[in-house]
């Protein structure tokens, strides 16, 4: 098995995590009884992007928040290194359930990777059943859905991951054909892309009302680059982008993914990691718009590390996000933090 990485995507620096400096900032667990299922995170081994194990994971997990399921997020690693092209990220589902089958087994109390969300090609026609089949089987009934990124970045942005996907994917009659074929079998699709592709994703999910289509990241407002100066008109454009996305009945949110170097936060290159506080200072105003929009059922917490562990630690991101929703009702915390993963992942 090899680790692959997106189509197209150029890595602008190597991609390091800093656990001593992340080390610096300690804090009281906020809600340490909230149960949280956190929707999104990626396993890589030491050849991949960020490596990151799953003892690392289950370190992070349980670091004093109340973790109790996940859901692994495809992310391009232990690929086949033979055979047909269509079926190598199936490596990557037998790797993962391997380690999902150990964390099921443990009576510790750890975390349990209890879904998986994996890849392929969706301009597959009519073989796209196939291959969903194939990907039930392999990860043991795990498999949940697809993410096949419709992220295509803009030249001057100054990004970190600069991803290619192929451009106007979401109007490729086969991908539409694949889309719906996989919502008739039950499963939901995801994307991470840009804040200037949002729109892509709207047009999108009118096209495909049928499948369930969960939106990665809040949808990457980009802060660096060309837009590090224009934070403000960014932000106008995202909001409007969400809004949108928002009166399709068939998305869901992902709350997270927001602490990636390429949103421009700039903590990695400090002296100390955030604070919550910090983060709350800096990102309420994201979420809260996207909440306001989807509403509480709509919205799932993830935490996308170890991307966003760049940038800031597990304790503190979930902190962060806890006290960003700690004036909603007890019913509306239950969804975001594990009713609505547990809906549409069916958990």
């Amino acid at each position: 098995m090899s680790d692959s990485k997106y189509e197209g995507l150029q890595i602008a620096n190597p991609l390091t995590l800093q656990p001593e400096w992340l080390a610096k900032v300690q804090e009281d667990i906020f809600d340490p009884e909230r149960a949280i299922i956190d929707t999104h995170h990626h396993l890589w081994s030491e050849a991949g992007l960020i490596p990151y194990s799953l003892d690392d994971f289950l370190a992070d997990t349980g670091s004093g928040h109340n973790l109790v399921k996940s859901v692994f997020m495809e992310c391009h690693s232990n690929y086949y290194t033979d055979g047909p092209e269509h079926l190598r990220s199936l490596g990557e589902v037998e790797y993962i359930t391997g380690l999902a089958d150990r964390t099921a087994a443990d009576t510790t109390g750890q975390a349990e990777i209890a879904a998986l969300v994996t890849t392929f090609d969706l301009r597959q026609g009519d073989g796209v059943e196939d291959l969903v089949n194939r990907h039930r089987e392999v990860s043991k009934g795990r498999f949940r859905g697809i993410r096949q990124a419709l992220a295509n970045a803009r030249p001057g942005e100054g990004l970190l991951l600069e991803a290619a996907s192929p451009k106007d994917i979401h109007k490729d009659p086969d991908f539409i054909k694949g889309m719906k074929i996989l919502g008739k079998m039950g499963h939901s699709y995801e994307s991470w892309h840009y804040h200037y592709q949002n729109p892509e994703f709207a047009e999108l999910a009118r096209t495909v009302p049928e499948t369930t289509m969960v939106l990665d990241h809040i949808g990457t407002p980009v802060g660096t680059g060309i837009y590090a100066a224009k934070r403000d008109e960014v932000f106008e454009e995202w909001k409007k982008g969400i809004a949108e996305i928002a009166a399709c009945p068939n998305t869901i949110a992902k709350l997270g993914g927001f602490s990636m170097p390429d949103n421009g936060m700039g903590w990695a290159g400090r002296a100390m990691p955030p604070s919550s506080d910090e983060v709350v200072a800096a990102q309420a105003k994201y979420y809260l718009h996207v909440i306001e929009c989807f509403t509480p059922e709509r919205c799932m917490f993830e935490s996308n590390f170890p991307v966003d562990k760049l940038e800031l630690s597990y304790q503190v991101y979930w902190n962060a996000m806890k006290k960003i929703v700690k004036d909603f009702s007890e019913n509306e915390k239950n969804a975001m933090f594990s009713g609505t993963a547990t809906r549409v992942y069916k958990l």
